[in-house]
C-alpha cells in the first residue's frame, strides 16, 4: 500500500528499493536503504525515480530491522533517496532498532540539505542526525559535478559525526559504480557515477550491445 511519503510516521518508511551489499555508498560493505520522495529535484539527479512522493513501497520500520539486521558481513547502513530526512523519524527509529540488534553498524546519510538547517530542523530530523556516524550534504550540483568519494558534485560535503571507528573515508576519488544482472537479465546499478550524463551512456551501451546480439 503507497502513502504519501511526505507523512513522516515512526512506524512505516516508503521505500524506493533495498541494496542489500554494497561497496561504493559509505565505508565497507554496506546495505543501503532507498527511500521514496524528494521535493529538492535537482537538475541532472541520477535517482530522479525516487523523487515522486507517492511512489515506492510503504514498508514497516520493524520488518526492515529483522531484514537488514540479518544480513550477514556488513559494516554498515546507508540512507540514499529521495530525501532521507523527509522520513526523518521512520529513520531514527530503524537506526535504534538496528543499533539494538547490531551495535557494531556505521549508520550514514545523504541528503539535500545542508547539515547547519537539518540541525535547526524539526526533532524527528535532530533525532536522525543525533544517531548518524556519516552525512552527506547539499544539493546536486550538475554543473559542479566532480569525481569525489561517495559525492557528485563539489559542493556536498562529506562530514563525520561521530567518534564511531567507521573504517576508511579517503581518499577522496570516486568509489565507482556497481552494476547487477539479475535472472531475468534487468539491468540496475547502485553508486555515484563519476562523470555527468552517466544514465544516457548506459542506456547507448546497452542498446549497442541489444543490437550486435
Amino acid at each position: 500500500m503507497s502513502r504519501h511519503a511526505g507523512v513522516d510516521d515512526p512506524d512505516f518508511l516508503q521505500v524506493a528499493r533495498i541494496v542489500e551489499r554494497t561497496a561504493v555508498l559509505g565505508p565497507g560493505m554496506r546495505a543501503v536503504v532507498v527511500v521514496q520522495g524528494c521535493h529538492l529535484r535537482c537538475r541532472g539527479c541520477i535517482a530522479a525515480a525516487t523523487h515522486p512522493l507517492d511512489g515506492g513501497v510503504r514498508v514497516p520500520v520493524s520488518a526492515l530491522v529483522e531484514r537488514l539486521a540479518a544480513l550477514p558481513q556488513l559494516d554498515g547502513v546507508t540512507f540514499s533517496g529521495g530525501e532521507p530526512f523527509l522520513q526523518a523519524a521512520a529513520l531514527a527509529a530503524l537506526s535504534d532498532g538496528l543499533r539494538a540488534r547490531r551495535p557494531g553498524l556505521s549508520l550514514m546519510a545523504y541528503s539535500g540539505y545542508r547539515h547547519e538547517r537539518l540541525a535547526r530542523g524539526t526533532a524527528a530530523q535532530r533525532a536522525l542526525l543525533a544517531r548518524l556516524d556519516l552525512l552527506v550534504d547539499g544539493p546536486y550540483v550538475e554543473r559542479r559535478h566532480a569525481p569525489l568519494r561517495w559525492r557528485g558534485s563539489a559542493n556536498q560535503r562529506l562530514l563525520v559525526l561521530s567518534d564511531r571507528d567507521v573504517g576508511e573515508v579517503t581518499p577522496d576519488e570516486p568509489a565507482g559504480v556497481e552494476l547487477t544482472l539479475d535472472g531475468e537479465l534487468g539491468l540496475s546499478w547502485v553508486g555515484v557515477p563519476p562523470q555527468p550524463g552517466f544514465l544516457a551512456t548506459l542506456d547507448a551501451a546497452i542498446t549497442r550491445g541489444l543490437e550486435a546480439a
